[in-house]
């Protein structure tokens, strides 16, 4: 999946002039974590967070604390430079970048222009439509050899029930490189004629491997 279909195409900006109240104002009233600031080109030069918002602005319990800090330029607190991605990045790149610079958001970017933006809620809810479990449906592990051809004839099995087959993932075993594991998310609550023709095929049921079927 590209990033295009994952993204927020409405994305509220800021002026890197705009005050932190307005960047406060802005945070409540939209009810996001991220702010982007962008120049007058649409060309992103920072981002402020709901942390960022949280800490510049002053606290409830000291009065005494000057007020003035809310007229501060927001790009007194932003963040820069900023991560991005383009529109036509995958999915699995983007969750590498996720993961490796420990950020929750990524702006989206095309020609220098800020498009779109794509959080880290998105790409749980892509994964969610990845692996087919936002629809019902039933879970089914193997372990295969690692040799060409296993995903054909391992997905022959669920064709001879005509079982429509939402989603497969691969995963290693252990740490043994002769054998993978396939996992079948299938369009079926009873999967159970379905395990009984893989046991008989002489495939290893990972999961669910507590339903009785003929030995192995």
């Amino acid at each position: 999946m590209l990033v295009e279909e994952m993204m927020q195409s409405e994305v509220v900006t800021l002026s890197p002039t705009a005050a932190i109240a307005d960047g406060l104002k802005l945070r409540h009233i939209n009810h996001i974590k991220h702010i982007p600031i962008v120049d007058e080109t649409n060309q992103i030069i920072g981002i402020v967070s709901d942390r960022d918002l949280r800490i510049a602005a002053p606290s409830i319990f000291n009065e005494s604390q000057e007020q003035h800090v809310l007229s501060h330029e927001i790009q007194s607190i932003m963040s820069h430079p900023v991560v991005t991605v383009h529109p036509l990045d995958l999915s699995e790149e983007v969750a590498h970048i996720f993961y490796d610079k420990d950020i929750s958001c990524l702006p989206v970017v095309s020609d220098n222009k800020l498009i779109g933006m794509i959080t880290a809620s998105d790409m749980l809810y892509t994964l969610i439509q990845l692996t087919g479990t936002n629809v019902q449906s039933s879970q089914i592990e193997i372990k295969v050899p690692h040799k060409p051809g296993v995903l054909p004839e391992a997905a022959a099995v669920f064709g001879k029930r005509q079982t429509n087959i939402t989603s497969v993932l691969l995963y290693p075993y252990n740490d043994d490189p002769n054998y993978k594991i396939l996992v079948f998310r299938i369009q079926t609550i009873n999967p159970l004629p379905v395990i009984q023709d893989l046991r008989k095929a002489g495939y290893t049921l990972m999961w669910p491997n507590n339903i009785a079927g003929p030995k192995q």
